[in-house]
């Protein structure tokens, strides 16, 4: 395995707190992602369900998790199906998880084959009053194909239409929003990772090369460290590119005189890093360059001081963007007297600052959480605020993950370089 050893109980405890939220006479089902077709015979690398993987840790198509907590047969209580390997499947793709290892990683005593899982199904979904089915309720998902949770609901409405059906995403939200300590480990070696990658890219950014080449460096030094690679589609822009909020191309040339944005990061055994930095192609800032680059990283502190327990998203992004509004009437983006009349909307400040300060990071790069819950103690979130000056082919976003604490934020990535000095001086040692 390339990564470290998850500590089952992790999922144990994660399965306990599912179960206090749950009303009596429940079952809950949760299956697997569906490997996704491309053309002729080829398939998409498989990506699991968030929730099935943050109750389970089980990494594998065609598995189903049921749990019934009141179940009269305590060994009935939670069971894991698993797909059996044949021959056949063992030949072309390799070994499944046996019965026993899938014990092992979970912590459920009750493991079956996923083939046997209809017939399970039919008998214990009488015995109970709410079924709790899975759906993707972010609130940004657009989900435009139909998903094997989503195919189940459809048929086990049909089979049992007399149910009272519960969703189990708010549950699902509630508990993955506040980070077990075990998965902190893993959020961190993920950062860390990232920061191997961003140090190996130091070095090697210069006038002349490639987008995609700044991209192979980094996945480079990702999986050789144990990630699997980019926690999310890498955005290397530079020049007007890096004006693109979601530029996936990475097929422009970095020329003298001109920035690069890096937003890219590593996973690690399912959990991710969102780190974004934008460094001079040249190796150094220009007047220009280094007055945008410090005006972010001045938002960037800012944010993370108001970033605590007890703020709201709302709240917080409407005191990001007075921060931000500062900083551009500062630039000479923005008149001061034109600042104040704009509104309470700041269409000024949008035009150069137009998304989101922060998002939950975990299992889903964008994690989830229930709407406008107040930042806690426990919570992961990214600081990433940007100036994007289109007319000057310019762009400057600042990224890093904080850990939400008590008394003061954990920043999971202090030790990335982020003062525009030290940026320099690591690009043109000898």
């Amino acid at each position: 395995m390339r990564h470290d050893e998850i500590d089952p109980g992790l999922f144990v405890r994660n399965r306990d707190r599912l179960r206090a939220l749950l009303k009596p006479n429940s079952l809950v089902v949760v299956l697997a992602n569906d490997v996704m077709p491309t053309n002729a015979d080829g398939t998409m690398p498989f990506i699991q369900n968030a929730d099935l993987y943050h109750l389970t840790g089980v990494n594998q198509e065609d598995t189903v998790l049921v749990m019934m907590p009141d179940a009269v047969d305590e060994k009935e209580r939670e069971i894991l199906f698993v797909k059996e390997t044949s021959e056949q499947i063992a030949i072309w793709d390799g070994q499944k998880l046996s019965k026993e290892e899938a014990r092992r990683r979970t912590g459920i005593a009750k493991v079956e084959w996923s083939e046997g899982f209809d017939g399970w199904l039919g008998r214990l979904a009488p015995q109970v009053e709410h079924i709790y089915l899975a759906t993707n309720e972010h609130l940004r998902s657009a989900v435009s194909v139909e998903t094997a949770n989503g195919r189940f609901i459809r048929e086990c409405q049909r089979r049992f239409p007399l149910h009272r059906y519960e969703r189990l995403a708010p549950l699902m939200h509630q508990l993955r929003m506040i980070k077990d300590p075990e998965e902190l480990k893993f959020i961190q070696k993920a950062c860390d990772i990232t920061a191997e990658g961003f140090r190996r890219a130091l070095g090697f950014i210069r006038p002349g090369v490639g987008e995609w080449e700044i991209e192979a460096e980094l996945v480079h030094e990702y999986i050789r460290r144990g990630s699997r690679g980019f926690a999310y589609n890498p955005i290397i822009g530079s020049g007007a590119n890096a004006c693109v909020l979601h530029y996936l191309e990475n097929d422009g040339v970095c020329r003298d005189g001109e920035m690069v944005l890096m937003d890219c990061a590593a996973e690690y055994g399912g959990w991710n890093a969102d780190l974004t930095r934008t460094v001079p192609v040249n190796g150094r800032f220009t007047k220009r360059q280094r007055e945008v680059y410090d005006a972010v990283l001045r938002v960037f502190r800012g944010a993370n001081g108001i970033l605590r327990p007890g703020n709201t998203p709302l709240a917080y992004q409407k005191q990001v963007v007075e921060l931000m509004e500062e900083e551009l009437v500062g630039l000479g983006l923005i008149g001061a007297r034109e600042a104040k009349e704009q509104g309470e909307n700041k269409p000024l400040v949008r035009k150069y600052f137009m998304h989101g300060t922060s998002h939950h990071l975990g299992l889903d790069v964008h994690d989830v959480a229930p709407p406008h819950e107040p930042f806690a103690e426990g919570m992961v979130f990214t600081i990433e605020p940007g100036i994007y000056i289109r007319e000057e082919k310019l762009g400057v976003r600042l990224e890093n993950d904080v850990l939400i604490g008590k008394e003061a934020n954990l920043d999971l990535m202090a030790d990335i370089p982020i003062e525009a000095g030290e940026i320099e001086e690591l690009m043109n040692r000898g």
